[in-house]
């Protein structure tokens, strides 16, 4: 009955959205590797990289998307107790996705990626480019989704605190090692440092993607005169303030932090309010990675 039950409780979990954005996900990183990098040669990061390199050294039969299984569904599985299940199954279905929509690509749509991209040709840079924001695209939904399409992030939550190391520095410095390897195998370094290049533009792409690329701002205003602030604001911006209760450290005096967030268009109109109600006023600006309700 309690296997029963905590199979309910893990169906009850999953979200059919989830997973049409991770099947979206799939299909686009497989697009963007074997569209733009495999085809020449290039690499992805982490777990990705590794199989385009493995496949590029073994029989035609030991392809991209079967390393793309091997590789990353035993480390999913690994981390099924620190990530729990749902993420697990998140994470399968994408990396599944992946897989098959690259054998698909490769060998049964009529497109020929077999020595240089069907869109970029032999441009190194264009497929760099292309290949890193692509595959960055389908990382990011993949991510916002409640997942992850490479096992080196997990492996890299698992590991990187155990070795005094932060997640990012984890991933860095396996992608690192992996583009060294890259170079050494294939004996030039050219295709490695174009892979860099692929690295960065994928990086940046999921931050647009994960984070949104205009950011919100959370402003934080320490005032004497809160409640005229806080009215103005609302009245402006059509959006609520919260008003934290401070006590000043030199003067010790009775203080009100107010808690607002605005765009970046925004910041302008509200730094003339705040300095027109109390020019004494000490205002904090810091960005907002993302912002939800908790009944979203």
């Amino acid at each position: 009955m309690k296997r029963i039950s905590r199979i309910s409780g893990v169906w009850s979990a999953l979200c059919w959205k989830n997973f049409l954005f991770l099947f979206l996900a799939g299909c686009i990183n497989a697009f963007g590797v074997t569209v733009f990098l495999a085809p020449v040669r290039l690499y992805d990061s982490g777990i990705s990289g590794t199989a385009i390199l493995l496949s590029q050294m073994t029989p035609d039969y030991m392809s991209l998307s079967l390393f793309l299984l091997l590789l990353n569904i035993p480390l999913f599985l690994f981390g099924l107790k620190k990530q729990g299940i749902v993420f697990t199954v998140y994470s399968i279905f994408t990396v599944a996705v992946y897989s098959v929509a690259s054998w698909m690509i490769t060998d049964v749509l009529p497109v020929d990626v077999s020595i240089a991209s069907p869109l970029a040709g032999e441009d190194l840079l264009l497929c760099a480019l292309f290949g890193g924001i692509i595959s960055g695209v389908g990382s990011g939904l993949t991510i916002r989704n409640g997942a992850a399409i490479d096992g080196v992030e997990v492996m890299a939550v698992i590991f990187a605190k155990k070795i005094n190391m932060t997640v990012g520095t984890f991933v860095m410095i396996y992608n690192v090692l992996l583009y060294i390897v890259c170079g050494a195998v294939m004996g030039s370094w050219i295709l490695p440092l174009y892979s860099i290049v692929t690295y960065m533009a994928g990086l940046k792409t999921v931050d647009f993607i994960v984070e949104g690329i205009d950011r919100s701002k959370a402003v934080m205003i320490v005032t004497e005169k809160p409640e005229a602030i806080s009215s103005a604001l609302m009245d402006a911006f059509g959006c609520g303030t919260t008003k934290i209760a401070a006590r000043g450290g030199y003067s010790d005096a009775d203080k009100t932090i107010i808690y607002f967030v605005v765009n970046r268009f925004q910041i302008a109109r509200m730094r003339t309010i705040i300095q027109n109600i109390d020019s004494r006023a000490f205002v904090t600006i810091s960005e907002v990675a993302d912002m939800f309700k908790s009944n979203d």
